[in-house]
């Protein structure tokens, strides 16, 4: 396998997505545009942190087009180096990047139906998926499962929802973990709600003469795990339709 590419990337515009959660726009300053399969990830070197700098990964949230610029979203972790320094850094900034990289993907000629399962940034990368399938009109039909504790931690509310709302193609399903009183979305854990949610998806999918729907989840090892473990030993998916990526 070939090293991964090397290249300088300029923090074009920032903002936060949550109280926690920052997004960076950054921009290949060769104005190459940026080639990378939806679901991938990259390393970003933070210099000025131990001997030659640090490495963080992070997955890409934005969809694959000719552009240069892409999207990342940097949870703020209490003392941890890496996240302050990108929750710190300027617009203007210039970092060095390496990637693409990663095989958590879902290439579209031969995609289905699918199931997307998130909790907190896992979302980015199934978010460049849905956006890729959306703007390349694809057909097979797609759930969004996507779980925070609280309200104020979901990431894209309204592009997500009002995606939903104008194509029928995609169904967007929010679990809040810790809800306000009265708060109108599903409770407790994603794992709870997934094989409703896949039982719905297979039906669809069988109107338009699709195959099973394939699941992809993404998010800390422990949603992962249980949800993996739901799939494939409760409900007994062959492990070819089960996809899971995570970032602890």
């Amino acid at each position: 396998m070939p090293l991964p590419p090397t290249f300088s990337a300029r923090l074009v515009s920032a903002r936060l997505l949550s109280p926690s959660v920052r997004e960076l726009v950054l921009e290949r300053e060769d104005g190459a545009p940026f080639a990378f399969e939806a679901g991938q990830w990259v390393n970003l070197v933070l210099p000025g942190l131990g001997e030659g700098g640090i490495r963080r990964a992070y997955s890409i949230a934005s969809p694959p087009t000719t552009s240069p610029r892409f999207e990342l979203a940097v949870t703020r972790v209490r003392g941890g180096p890496g996240s302050t320094f990108l929750h710190e850094l300027p617009v203007g900034a210039s970092l060095e990047v390496v990637g693409p990289q990663g095989f958590f993907t879902r290439p579209l000629d031969v995609a289905g139906p699918a199931l997307f399962v998130a909790t907190g940034t896992g979302v980015t990368p199934l978010r460049s998926m849905i956006l890729h399938a959306l703007a390349r009109n694809h057909a097979a039909p797609m759930t969004l499962l996507f779980g925070v504790r609280h309200d104020e931690d979901v990431l894209y509310r309204e592009d997500l929802t009002e995606l939903a709302r104008r194509d029928p193609r995609l169904r967007f399903e929010l679990s809040l973990s810790q809800p306000r009183p009265g708060s109108a979305t599903r409770r407790g854990y994603v794992q709870t709600h997934v094989e409703e949610l896949y039982r719905d998806l297979e039906a669809r999918g069988k109107e338009l003469g699709m195959g099973p729907p394939h699941i992809y989840a993404c998010g800390l090892l422990r949603m992962v795990g249980s949800v993996r473990d739901l799939l494939r030993k409760e409900m007994q998916l062959p492990r070819q339709q089960v996809h899971t990526e995570r970032y602890d």
